[in-house]
Formats: C-alpha cells, structure tokens, sequence
C-alpha cells in the first residue's frame, strides 16, 4: 500500500493530486481551483442551462481504479449532467414558492420553467473501463452500517468538493464526496445537499462500499426530503448541517445495486475463443 502526493500552486490556491494503492485498486483524488468564468459560460452553453453552480470545481475528482482498467470516479461535469434529468414535481412547486417569497429576486418565472437553478442531481458517479467494464445490478443485499462502525484503522481519506451555489444568498446547493480506506475496505459516500431557506431541505446520498476479496461493490442511493414548514420540531440551527440534519428528513427513495467486477480472460481462454 502506498500514498503519493503532489501539490502546486495556481493563482495562490494550493492544488494538490493524492494517490493511494491498496491491493489491484488506485484511489486517486484531485482537488484544484474553481473554473474560471469563461469556461464555466462556455459549459453552460454546451449543457443549455442558463448558468451553472458559482462555485464550479470542474477538474476535482474523485477516482477508484482497477489494475485491469475498470472503475468509477465522481466529477462535477457529470454530476451537472443529471440535473435536467429529474423528473420532480416538488421542485416547480418550490420554485413557485420561492419566487413568490422574494417577488425582487433577478430570477424570473421564464427561467425557473428553463432549468432547475437549485441543481438537484440523482448522480451516482461514472463508471470507467473500454474493454471491461462494471456490471450493475439491482440487488436485496445491503451496506452493513454496524460494520463501518468498528475502530478500524483508517489508511486514507479524502473529501472532495465537487460544486457549490448559495442559491443567491436565499439557501445552498452542494455535492461533495469523501472517501476512507481501511485495510480490508473502503467506503465512500457522495451527498448532494439543498436547503431552500424558508421551503426546502433535499439530501441525495450515494454509498459505495468494497470487502476485499469480494467481486463486487455495493452501491446505495438515497433520497431524503422535507418542507421546513414540517420541521417546526428542529433547532433550525440544524438546518445547514447535512449529517445533523438527516436524520430528521423523510426517507422518499433507496435504490441497492451490486456493481460487479468484469472478470479478465486467461491467455488459454482467449486462444481457445480465437480457435472456434
């Protein structure tokens, strides 16, 4: 097992490039500077949304790497990508809602119809591999919580912003995913989190979960969500903290999926094929 690390300067912001190697897997996390505003125009003109989250870290990543080439990373463009992609009644609602609420708001009704300026996004990562890749599967077979509560030695961790927006000052939008790797483990966990002041809180959880020695990852997403007029019972200093304030929001989705490993053809089953 080794950690590599890398650090440069940039516009007086520290960048800096972690590698981990534990057994056939890389766990690489990267984390630099926010993008610069003509590039984040230029994206939001390739997406078609009319603007993108202020604080867009497009180059920070998050990988988990095969020796065979096959994987998954976490990155914001791809997070962004899922964003027009939900299908979320409660969202025009609360836009309404909003709108009304703070009737000076630059943001017109046009633009709310146009995009979804909270960027809420169902985003469970990107799966890598050409030529293997992971197989994914709906499974009844759960993440054992009590587990990763045993002290165990934790041999890396890392927490990577991937984009935030303060919703003009009216709430916050974020994802971030962090990751730490024990020594016959690692489990990561991507949260997406919205907190429209005075309408809404939304938490989208992602966990991924790896036993050595096993051939698959456990993967859990997650969907929890309330109207802040029905959380009268909770310190509002809560409120803008996502691991306080989760257990306290509604379950309204959980999705389990096993992410199966490809498995590599030996040299004699590859001449065997090649002779039939």
């Amino acid at each position: 097992m080794s950690t590599k690390m890398s650090t440069t300067m940039s516009h007086g912001f520290k960048s800096s490039k972690q590698d981990f190697t534990f057994g056939p897997w890389k766990v690489t996390a990267a984390r630099t500077h926010i993008m610069k505003s003509k590039d984040i125009e230029r994206l939001a003109e390739e997406m078609h949304m009319p603007s993108l989250p202020e604080m867009l870290f497009g180059d920070n990543v998050l990988r988990i790497l095969h020796s065979d080439g096959y994987g998954i990373e976490f990155n914001a463009i791809d997070a962004l990508k899922r964003v027009n992609n939900m299908q979320d009644s409660v969202k025009v609602a609360c836009a309404q809602e909003w709108q009304e609420s703070r009737a000076d708001s630059e943001h017109s009704k046009e633009v709310v119809k146009r995009y979804d300026w909270t960027y809420t996004t169902d985003y469970r990562g990107t799966l890598l591999g050409e030529d293997l890749k992971i197989k994914v599967t709906p499974t009844a077979e759960r993440i054992d919580m009590e587990k990763l509560k045993a002290r165990e030695q934790i041999m890396f961790f890392e927490d990577v912003l991937l984009f935030e927006d303060e919703l003009h000052d009216h709430g916050v939008s974020m994802i971030s995913v962090k990751i730490r790797v024990m020594p016959t483990s690692f489990f990561l966990l991507l949260r997406f989190f919205l907190r429209v002041d005075g309408v809404l809180i939304r938490i989208n959880d992602t966990r991924l979960y790896h036993e050595a020695g096993k051939n698959y990852m456990l993967r859990e997403f997650s969907t929890r969500e309330s109207r802040i007029s029905e959380l009268q019972h909770v310190p509002p200093a809560l409120y803008t903290d996502p691991n306080e304030i989760a257990q306290y929001l509604p379950l309204k989705l959980t999705e389990c999926e096993k992410l199966e490993f490809p498995e590599k053809e030996t040299e004699a089953e590859t001449t065997e094929s090649s002779q039939q």
